[in-house]
């Protein structure tokens, strides 16, 4: 059962895409397009979380400057106001925070350092997956 952010990470693993903060706009969204994926985590000195940029941010820095936002640098563009949550966040108090602030990614820190990030499409699989397990449990109680 993966009632924690902990319980998901050790399911799915710890790997983070992440880039630097000169990285350019261009560069990331290549980075998106190759690793399937809506996210990057925009990491400074010693692996520390300084921001975020998604699918949403690219659509704004386009709407923006056009073609000539593909050359700006993530620290520029980036969502600096990140969401955390750690190993010990529950399932349930995540996916609160992901609805309530509508953030499809948030990264996990440990000690102040990127240790993994969760999507609500894994916050989602651990639900279903829970919703399953007590389904199973009912029926061989009622079979018992």
């Amino acid at each position: 059962m993966a009632s924690s952010v902990k319980a998901i990470l050790d399911l799915k693993g710890r790997d983070v895409v992440t880039a630097g903060p000169n990285t350019t706009v261009w560069e990331a969204a290549a980075i998106l397009s190759k690793k399937k994926i809506g996210a990057i985590v925009v990491v400074g000195m010693e692996n520390k979380i300084s921001g975020m940029f998604t699918e949403r941010d690219l659509v704004h820095v386009i709407a923006k400057a056009g073609k000539d936002g593909l050359d700006q640098t993530l620290s520029s563009v980036m969502t600096s106001k990140v969401l955390r949550c750690n190993e010990q966040t529950s399932v349930n108090e995540l996916m609160e925070l992901m609805t309530s602030k509508r953030f499809r990614h948030v990264p996990v820190e440990t000690n102040g350092k990127l240790a993994g990030i969760i999507s609500i499409g894994d916050v989602v699989k651990s639900r279903i997956a829970e919703v399953e397990r007590e389904a199973e449990e009912i029926k061989a109680y009622i079979a018992s």
